[in-house]
């Protein structure tokens, strides 16, 4: 019996989602701004090869899928680095000291 290969890739992306979520919420505060950055570069790269996958084509005129992949990664890559750099500085101010007003 041979497993067909869409399966077996829905699978492994099914258990990716739940590994991933196990291991973003077991990640303790301290720990979360450079795994931010980390991730925040990672979405660089791949906003470079989108953005060669989104100008890409053969044809002059004529959009290809390799396109519309593209210019969607761009998107949500974008996403992903302003949300990551607003959650950053979000949890940096949360370590910064209070002031307290002198009256």
């Amino acid at each position: 019996m041979e497993i067909d290969p869409f399966i077996f890739r829905l699978s492994i992306f099914i258990l990716s989602i739940f590994v991933g979520y196990y291991v973003v919420w077991s990640v303790t505060p301290s720990l979360h701004t450079p795994l931010m950055s980390v991730t925040n570069a990672i979405s660089s790269v791949i906003i470079v090869g989108a953005i060669i996958a989104a100008l890409a084509s053969s044809d002059i005129g004529k959009i290809e899928t390799s396109n519309i992949f593209g210019f969607l990664a761009i998107v949500l890559a974008a996403i992903n680095i302003f949300g990551g750099f607003l959650v950053t500085q979000r949890m940096l101010q949360m370590y910064k000291k209070k002031k307290k007003n002198k009256k």
